[in-house]
């Protein structure tokens, strides 16, 4: 449901995980590590310390803190980058596909 506060169609999560990120545009598929600050049905927001390019392609692992939860295969797209400070970079991503 959408709220007045939040014109989001989908309930987003505030995490603190660490990710690894493989950038699948270049040709090494360099990984780095990334902490994963929210995440929704369409898309998520990762914090790393470099800026990567808008459009680039990313493939991001999730772990789950449990058992009981399998984690995230995440592929998708950067589709915003804001610098919070030096060295500290907002990155959002369109989710274009989950496993």
């Amino acid at each position: 449901m959408i709220n007045f506060d939040d014109k989001r169609n989908f309930y987003r999560m505030m995490l603190n995980n660490e990710v690894v990120v493989t950038i699948i545009d270049d040709e090494a598929n360099s990984q780095i590590m990334a902490t994963c600050r929210d995440l929704s049905a369409t898309g998520m927001a990762i914090e790393v310390e470099h800026p990567l390019a808008m459009s680039t392609y990313v493939k991001i692992k999730l772990d789950s803190a449990s058992d009981q939860v399998q984690s995230l295969d995440i592929r998708g797209k950067v589709v915003r980058i804001d610098e919070e400070c030096e060295g500290c970079y907002l990155v959002g991503i369109a989710i274009e596909e989950l496993d």
